[in-house]
């Protein structure tokens, strides 16, 4: 029999990527974001998240975003 590796979903994930998404859009629509973080406000506080991190994705180098002028 085989297993099936998993990788366990972040909580809040999908929460948090709607959030990111919505600001990174262009025209930026400040409503929409501003449901979008009570959205993820009320998940933190349903699953009584204390802090997020980001893990390194099993790398040792680091990638930057560019920089603006």
């Amino acid at each position: 029999m085989e297993k099936e590796a998993t990788t366990p979903r972040p909580v809040c994930a999908q929460e948090a990527l709607a959030l990111l998404n919505c600001a990174a859009e262009n025209p930026y629509d400040r409503d929409k974001c501003l449901a979008l973080l009570d959205a993820l406000r009320e998940c933190i506080a349903q699953k009584k998240v204390k802090k997020f991190s980001l893990a390194e994705a099993g790398s040792t180098s680091t990638t930057e975003a560019p920089k603006s002028k």
